[in-house]
């Protein structure tokens, strides 16, 4: 008798084994809960780095006047020397 049980027992194992855990889980959790009481007032959560830096960057360009920029045509260079004048002599 006792093989013929342990092997009903082994082929049906999730079926009893799921609820057993889920009640033992939620038994756990309410305990927890009813142990700790009241759960804490949320911690304000701080800007993370990048945030920080946007905000940086905006608070920098308040103060300029983002109308008035250099021109295309102004500008001599668009690259710097090193990348695109490596093999040409320098112009006079």
């Amino acid at each position: 008798m006792w093989p013929l049980f342990w092997t009903a027992i082994r082929a049906y194992a999730p079926y009893v084994t799921f609820p057993v855990a889920f009640v033992v889980g939620a038994v756990g959790y309410h305990l927890e809960w009813f142990i700790r009481g009241k759960s804490p007032q949320p911690v304000e959560e701080e800007k993370s780095i990048s945030e920080c830096r946007e905000d940086r960057k905006l608070e920098e360009l308040l103060g300029k006047d983002l109308t008035q920029v250099v021109s295309l045509k102004d500008k001599l260079e668009f690259a710097p020397k090193a990348v695109l004048n490596r093999n040409r002599p320098e112009k006079s």
